[in-house]
């Protein structure tokens, strides 16, 4: 099954006042593992920045006055998040904000029904705790010292890993691999190729001779003799040119 882990950067917290969006980040994952396909766009808002947002995601008007507006991302966007649920952490913020602009676009808005809360799902798994994005990677033991501000495309990968924990996949994953692993003798024998067409040898005529009449030099009192033959000698020769 594919889905599409989300996170979006903004002016503020309210689309009805007329903050925006600044950065989408998506992470796409199948079954349950990411597949390393992303999007991510940095969007001018068309606002100034307040400083309170510059402060959580350090995105400036002036970084932002050259980045495409929405309008100019959105058939992207929407190409690629397809019609996959949508994994978003607090998901009623993020979708807020993006269905504000595609109404301001007069375009469909993303239907609820297709929004998978990690906070919900947390809040049910961890009653009682603080389970911001920052208390679940620590948590799940999920490295997060790159997460020194938001950043839309970063939120979303730790996220993806986070709900990969949060569901119970991971574990299941690692049941799975240790079933097969017992059953297989403790190893996983994965299939081997075959050559369509087999290495020529390296070992000419020449060098077969000249190795017979060495072992010939040698008498056949030498040790090993005792063990193999000269033929024997001459295919291992053979065998690991």
């Amino acid at each position: 099954m594919r889905e599409i882990v989300l996170d979006t950067e903004t002016t503020g917290l309210d689309p009805l006042r007329g903050d925006r969006l600044v950065e989408i980040g998506c992470v796409e994952i199948f079954n349950r593992m990411p597949t390393g396909q992303t999007f991510h766009r940095y969007i001018n808002p068309e606002r100034d920045m307040p400083q309170e947002a510059f402060a959580v995601h350090g995105l400036s008007s002036e970084f932002l006055a050259d980045k495409p507006l929405f309008a100019q991302i959105v058939d992207e966007f929407l190409d690629f998040v397809g019609d996959a649920p949508l994994v978003i952490h607090n998901a009623s913020f993020d979708i807020g904000f993006i269905n504000a602009e595609l109404d301001r676009l007069k375009r469909q808005a993303i239907g609820r029904d297709r929004l998978v809360d990690t906070l919900l799902l947390a809040r049910r798994k961890h009653p009682g705790v603080s389970n911001r994005l920052d208390d679940l990677c620590s948590r799940y033991a999920i490295d997060n010292s790159r997460r020194t501000k938001h950043g839309a495309l970063l939120d979303a990968e730790l996220l993806a890993e986070v709900y990969i924990d949060l569901i119970g996949a991971r574990q299941s994953q690692l049941i799975l691999v240790e079933s097969v692993s017992r059953q297989s003798g403790g190893t996983l024998d994965m299939p081997r190729r075959q050559r369509p067409v087999p290495l020529a040898p390296r070992v000419t005529d020449a060098d077969r001779i000249a190795h017979r009449d060495f072992i010939a030099t040698l008498g056949e009192k030498a040790i090993w003799m005792e063990f193999v033959g000269t033929e024997v000698l001459e295919q291992r020769v053979s065998d690991q040119a």
